[in-house]
């Protein structure tokens, strides 16, 4: 008989970065250093996990010359569609093991992110039945959404845990009480590894496998604690 958890009940599972492959890291990078710009972790602060608007304008302001936010977008995507051509986006090894993981400790699990939900349709749809409420909150409109979440499946933030690659979100996730765990991205340009560490994470894998039961456990029991002590 499973034990139930004390605290948490619900998992928030980042899509692109978590569940799926990071296909923006390097993007972000090459669309950035290829235009004259200087690539930094206070850059990588100001774009991720900002609204579309806001990341455009971000982008726009580190290459030389300057673009309008839109003009910034519109090459961004469009370097990212090269990019998916040789590195196509695929659902991280251990994604689906660890939605069962989260279902039979007794949490509910939702997936977000920045993109449409028909990103999440095209690359989730097929296990869609893992995941509860809308099953995929599109945040881009109120980035990074850890209140929103909560309040969707009408929690306070100390219930709840994400799951990010990014530490603008653990940053989010600690304010507000929220547990979090860090899956930084191995690119190789890539601040959020060291971000995450100043933002106080004590908690990051390198692989979904590594969210087994065991942390899952160590993480609520520390929520139900003192939720203010997750980061």
């Amino acid at each position: 008989m499973t034990v139930a958890l004390q605290q948490l009940r619900l998992v928030a599972l980042n899509i692109d970065g978590v569940l799926l492959n990071d296909t923006f890291s390097p993007v972000i990078h090459h669309f950035v250093v290829s235009r004259g710009g200087t690539y930094s972790a206070d850059l990588e602060r100001r774009i991720f996990s900002q609204p579309r608007d806001v990341a455009g304008r971000e982008m726009a302001a580190a290459v030389v010359p300057d673009l309008t936010g839109e003009e910034a977008l519109s090459a961004y995507f469009a370097d990212r569609d090269d990019y998916l051509r040789g590195n196509p986006v695929a659902r991280a090894d251990g994604a689906v093991d660890l939605l069962h993981r989260v279902r039979l400790l007794g949490l509910g699990v939702v997936c977000y992110g920045g993109l449409d939900k028909e990103h999440f349709d095209r690359y989730l749809g097929d296990v869609a039945d893992l995941f509860d409420g809308p099953g995929y909150v599109c945040t881009n409109d109120f980035r990074p959404g850890i209140r929103e979440i909560a309040e969707i499946f009408g929690l306070e933030p100390d219930r709840t845990l994400f799951v990010d690659d990014v530490a603008r979100v653990a940053e989010a996730a600690r304010d507000l009480g929220a547990s979090f765990i860090g899956v930084p991205t191995s690119f190789p340009h890539s601040h959020q590894r060291e971000l995450m560490r100043e933002a106080g994470v004590r908690h990051l894998v390198d692989r979904l496998g590594a969210i087994d039961e065991t942390l899952l456990r160590a993480v609520d029991a520390e929520a139900a604690l003192d939720p203010a002590r997750q980061r």
